[in-house]
């Protein structure tokens, strides 16, 4: 008789604004999942703040707090399975550059300063001595690419498996990397584009998790919304806040331009939810005995930055490629949304360029997948080296070009 196997195999996501993880067993098939605030955030919500936090001598600190985080993160995990410490064999981590030096507490200045460039690009195994996590299976850290594109990509990528030339990924976060499959090799790079859309920097922004608005309808002259778990509205998660501002887009309180609208400027019902902040106007999308949810004009602009490096990085990529926007076969979405979003959401906040907006599909957790995939495959090891010599990096940020794209990508057209 064939007994189960009680082996464990353990990926973890090193977010910026969230650390998320799945437990799986030998044949992938996964036991739990679970996402957390990352710690880190009270030294910084971005990661270059947590960077120069780290260069000044805080590193140890930044360290503590991510380990404490993952360990958090592994017994809600285990609670959730029903699994104990020593049944995890096998435990493999991905993030940014960023974050992946500050979990080893590397030296960072290399990240920081031109000309930006990663302590290391190879797998690495760390003994269970150096990186406690209360486990007893090394943790390995997968390579990164450049001083912008970490392992996280790179995890992405392995998950996204043989495409089509053309082929764009986008994964979207407080570092939003994005890679293109020209037939023969993968073009990454990165864009700044800060943390709206892990809902961080946003006044009602929170994870997904229960309480989260996570889609929003515009119901004749009603905000209609959905909600993660049920229940009363918490605050806003990546998808909830893009859903937002594309209902208010289309229900004319917010122009092309970003700018909240007065009262007197909306011809509808749809006014009530206009709200005076002291000189300037926000959207209240829901009210309770708890309180307000506001909507305000730092958060639109804030989105506007987010979806702005999103859309100038991929249209700068594609055209290095040789693509036109028309050209692209298949765009996979994957990252800090939480969820996919309908292509007219998508289109209404223009975060991508309108040809592609039908190919558009969204991958859950794709970091976590690429990691699962390198796990629990026979030959995961030599298909992560084999992408590896695949990719090419294509600085982005600062460029001319990047800088007119991206102005140009602020407003909803």
């Amino acid at each position: 008789m064939n007994f189960p196997s009680n082996k464990r195999y353990l990926a973890l996501d090193l977010g910026t604004t969230t650390l998320a993880g799945r437990l799986s067993d030998p044949v992938g098939e996964t036991l739990a999942e679970v996402q957390i605030a990352n710690p880190q955030r009270v030294l910084g919500a971005d990661i270059l703040s947590r960077l120069q936090q780290a260069f000044d001598g805080k590193g140890e600190d930044l360290q503590a707090l991510l380990i404490e985080g993952l360990r958090d993160l592994i017994k809600q995990l285990l609670t959730k399975s029903d699994c104990e410490p020593s049944d995890i064999v096998a435990v493999v981590a991905a993030g940014n550059p960023g974050m992946s030096c500050l979990l080893r507490n590397l030296p960072v200045s290399s990240l920081l300063f031109p000309p930006h460039k990663p302590p290391y690009r190879e797998l690495v195994s760390i003994p269970v001595d150096e990186i406690d996590l209360g486990l007893t299976a090394p943790l390995e850290i997968f390579p990164l690419v450049s001083g912008f594109v970490g392992g996280d990509l790179v995890a992405c990528l392995l998950s996204a498996g043989a495409v089509l030339p053309g082929t764009l990924l986008v994964d979207v976060g407080t570092n939003a990397e994005l890679a293109l499959w020209d037939g023969w090799h993968w073009w990454v790079t990165s864009a700044a584009a800060g943390p709206a859309f892990e809902g961080s920097n946003i006044g009602a922004g929170m994870i997904l998790a229960a309480g989260a608005v996570s889609a929003v309808q515009l119901v004749d002259d009603r905000l209609q919304l959905a909600v993660a778990g049920g229940g009363q509205p918490r605050g806003l998660c990546g998808s909830g806040l893009a859903a937002l501002v594309a209902a208010a887009l289309r229900g004319g309180l917010i122009d092309v331009t970003g700018r909240i609208l007065c009262p007197e400027e909306v011809a509808t019902n749809l006014s009530r939810y206009l709200v005076d902040q002291g000189g300037s106007w926000a959207i209240c999308f829901h009210r309770s005995a708890a309180g307000e949810l506001l909507l305000t004009q730092a958060d639109v602009r804030n989105f506007q930055l987010a979806k702005g490096a999103v859309r100038a990085g991929v249209q700068v990529l594609i055209e290095r490629g040789g693509f036109a926007a028309g050209d692209v076969p298949q765009v996979l979405v994957t990252g800090a949304l939480g969820t996919a979003l309908p292509v007219e959401t998508l289109k209404r906040v223009a975060l991508l360029p309108e040809p592609m907006l039908d190919k558009t599909s969204f991958v859950t957790n794709g970091v976590l997948a690429g990691l699962q995939a390198y796990l629990t495959t026979a030959d995961g090891q030599q298909r992560l080296t084999a992408l590896m010599t695949m990719v090419q990096p294509f600085p982005l940020s600062g460029t001319p070009v990047f800088e007119r794209r991206f102005l140009a990508a602020l407003e909803f057209i």
